[in-house]
Order: C-alpha cells, then sequence, then structure tokens
C-alpha cells in the first residue's frame, strides 16, 4: 500500500474517533470545530466509512445515531435533520439515507430486522413523496444536501438512494420499476438525448443537464445506470474535467460537485448565489472530498481500476490540506469540507467527518477491488 494513504487512512480514522462525541446528548460532531451538531445527512453518509473501517466504537456510535434517528421520527415517518432534535424537519435526502444505511448496518449485524417498525414509517413516508403516484420521488429546492443549490422535482440524488434502499431492503420489484423510470429517454426520466450523464434534476419539461457528480455516481453504485452506461458516465466526467482545466476552470485531477457551473448570465442563476455560491465554489461546483470518495467508489464498480487509483492519490494529496491551525494540529491532514475548483484551496471547515469517512470509504474499495456494502 502506498505509504501516504495508508498515513491519510490513520489520520482520517483519528478525525472520526474525535468526532465520535460531540456537545448535543453526545452524539457525534459533524465536523472538529465548526460543526458540533450531529447534521443527520453528514452522519449517515460517514457511515460507509465506518463500516468499512469495522472499528467497534464508531460502529457503536453509528448504532446509536440509528436509535435516535428512529425515536425522533416524525408520526408520519420522516427522519429529521438533525439527529437529536425531533422538530428540525424538511430535508428530502434524510429519509432515503436512514434507510439506505439501515439496509447496510442490518447486513452488517446480521439483524435482518432490526429497527423494523422506524424502517416501515420511513418506507410508508418515501411512499407518499411521488410527485405523480408512480415510482420517482419528487422534491423541494434547496431540500437535499445542496441547501444553496436549486434542486426541483425529480433529482438524480435522492432518487438513486431511494434505488439504493429498495435494492438493500429486499424490494426487488419496486427497485426495478424505479430503475425504469429512471432511464425513460422520452423526457420522464433522467436519460438526456445526447449526453451520457444522467440530468440533476427535471420537471415536466423543465431540466437541469449539469452534471451532478455524487448522484450519477450512486446511480452507478446501486445499478440504477446498467454497467455499460456506467462507464460511459465516467468516461463523460473525465473528459468534461479535462475540459475545464483547459479553460482553467479547475486545477484538481478531481471532479467538481456539479458541472458545467451556473454562471450570473445563466436563467436558473439567483441572486444569492452571489454571495454563497459563486461559480467553482460550494455547491456550485467546488470539489468535495466525500463526493470524490464516491466517485472513486464507482469507477471501482465500473472496473476502472487503475484511473481509480489515481483519482484516490490525488485524493489523498488533496486531504492533507487544512484550512484553519490551529485549531487543526499543525501539519495534521485537513480533511476539508471543500475546496475551490479554480485554486484548489480548502474553503470549508476542517476535520469534517464525512471528508474522513468517505476516504476511508474510496481507500477500501480500491482495495478490494470492489465497491462494498452496495
Amino acid at each position: 500500500m502506498n505509504p501516504l494513504v495508508q498515513a491519510a487512512k490513520t489520520a482520517a480514522l483519528e478525525v472520526l474517533l474525535h468526532n465520535a462525541r460531540g456537545p448535543y446528548d453526545g452524539l457525534p460532531r459533524t465536523a472538529g470545530w465548526g460543526y458540533p451538531e450531529p447534521y443527520t445527512r453528514d452522519l449517515l453518509i460517514s457511515a460507509l466509512g465506518i463500516l468499512a473501517s469495522g472499528n467497534e466504537v464508531l460502529l457503536g456510535s453509528l448504532r446509536r445515531v440509528l436509535i435516535e434517528l428512529a425515536g425522533n421520527q416524525s408520526p408520519r415517518g420522516m427522519i429529521p435533520s438533525l439527529v437529536h432534535d425531533a422538530e428540525d424537519r424538511g430535508a428530502s435526502d434524510t429519509t432515503p439515507l436512514f434507510l439506505l444505511v439501515l439496509g447496510m448496518y442490518r447486513r452488517r449485524s446480521g439483524e435482518p430486522e432490526w429497527l423494523q417498525e422506524a424502517a416501515a414509517k420511513a418506507l410508508q413516508w418515501m411512499d407518499f413523496q411521488t410527485i405523480d403516484d408512480r415510482e420517482l420521488v419528487g422534491q423541494q429546492p434547496t431540500s437535499d444536501w445542496r441547501d444553496e443549490q436549486w434542486v426541483l422535482g425529480h433529482g438524480l440524488f435522492v432518487n438513486a438512494l431511494v434505488h439504493g434502499y429498495r435494492k438493500l431492503l429486499g424490494m426487488d420489484e419496486r427497485a426495478m420499476a424505479l430503475r425504469r423510470d429512471a432511464n425513460r429517454a422520452d423526457g420522464m426520466g433522467f436519460v438526456t438525448a445526447g449526453q451520457a450523464t444522467y440530468a440533476l434534476w427535471f420537471y415536466k419539461v423543465l431540466r437541469d443537464v449539469r452534471c451532478d457528480v455524487l448522484g450519477n455516481s450512486i446511480a452507478i453504485l446501486t445499478g440504477m445506470a446498467e454497467p455499460a452506461r456506467a462507464r460511459e458516465i465516467l468516461d463523460w466526467i473525465e473528459a468534461g474535467c479535462a475540459g475545464l482545466r483547459a479553460k482553467g476552470e479547475l486545477v484538481l485531477d478531481l471532479p467538481p460537485c456539479c458541472f458545467p457551473y451556473v454562471q450570473p448570465t445563466d436563467a436558473d442563476w439567483h441572486p444569492r448565489y452571489a454571495s454563497y455560491n459563486l461559480p467553482g465554489h460550494y455547491h456550485n461546483g467546488g470539489v468535495w472530498p466525500f463526493v470524490c470518495g464516491f466517485h472513486i467508489a464507482a469507477l471501482v464498480a465500473a472496473g476502472m481500476q487503475e484511473l481509480a487509483q489515481a483519482k484516490l492519490l490525488a485524493l489523498t494529496e488533496l486531504v492533507r490540506h487544512a484550512r484553519k491551525s490551529p485549531p487543526t494540529p499543525p501539519g495534521a491532514f485537513g480533511f476539508n469540507e471543500w475546496f475551490c475548483a479554480q485554486d484548489g484551496r480548502p474553503a470549508g471547515e476542517d476535520w469534517q467527518t464525512w471528508s474522513a469517512s468517505m476516504y476511508l470509504y474510496a481507500a477500501s474499495c480500491v482495495e478490494a477491488g470492489k465497491a462494498r456494502f452496495f
């Protein structure tokens, strides 16, 4: 194993153990310094690295998170946005993430019926999230992990999660039905003519064809994208990133979370973006290590092992950089939240739980030569 990769894995585990207990009911922190709160989506996404680590302290922490979420579920089955706060609701991705991670955890623990009452309520909630009473679920703008990016109607990321939990929970016919609808090429699915990647979102005649790297990666990992299409998607992303680098819009050998970037002259630009979501920043094309972790796992799943290894080395170099030292210890891996695409500088919070966790997950997939848990 590459010594730097091993060093990064050790550092990632240290970050996760540091963040495993925070000031809110002893639940894990979202970041070592900047985010003490236990944000549901961050902690559930971090489950992949925790499961890959096999660390008993972290596994116990994950189990407690799932139990707390089940206890704070809304009367109709929605999972809250903060693990400890039953009244903080409104996210479109927390409930499908809960079901996805519950399916993974059940397989790990050998408890196929664990938290069954909460699972049944969550499944009922998700059944009523469809816009047209079919298979694809809908969402409101800024309701998923991109709280500064508009995703309207049928979002790729959330629907890929739904496909994933249906498979993990043995709902094979429902998974097949969603996969069929998602792959429609008549304007009623995510397939876009002349483009390998799935659309970011669509609703009626409206469609955003930008590449959502996270959504496309999870579509590959869950099998929503067939193997041939998976390779086409990943080739398209690689070519698109090369084009961004040629134009000076990307300096890293890793993909931005979404591209092409929304520009001030575009019809879907919002005034708020000028303050919080500039091109190449944050959700408008920032480079997020946790997203890169999913991308690397998708490369492994598609059999593109050599490219996955190269991207893991690029991610290893990236997560070394810290933004705030102190409190981040001098010389420590930063595992920052996100990086500016145009200059590669860390721009978020250091010791981000999902940055460290998804590094561990990506490394474990590359080492195993297969995408784990899906």
